[in-house]
């Protein structure tokens, strides 16, 4: 798939990257190849298939959700920048 200079340029601003003058080239050549690969893979024949296999047979592992009593707060909070009432202080994240 071909991809003009002006698309690449346009691409690199919505990611906000600085992209010089020498290095657009490289990227079109880039951005051409991942397309064209995704081609391939969008046009691969899958009529007939019922399943599909992944390179590894990995799956979630759960464990008892369990409360567990910690014994040594106190060395638990040693490092802590700040403590209140036993707990550890945090700057407020959400305004």
């Amino acid at each position: 798939m071909k991809v003009s200079k002006e698309e690449v340029m346009h691409i690199a601003k919505l990611a906000n990257l600085n992209l010089r003058d020498e290095e657009i080239d490289k990227f079109t050549t880039n951005l051409e190849d991942i397309l064209n690969f995704a081609d391939i893979v969008n046009n691969a024949p899958v009529e007939g298939l019922t399943e599909s296999f992944g390179v590894n047979e990995n799956y979630n592992v759960f464990r008892k959700d369990e409360i567990k009593v910690f014994e040594d707060n106190e060395a638990l909070l040693q490092n802590a920048p700040e403590k209140d009432r036993n707990m550890f202080k945090i700057p407020k994240v959400i305004q």
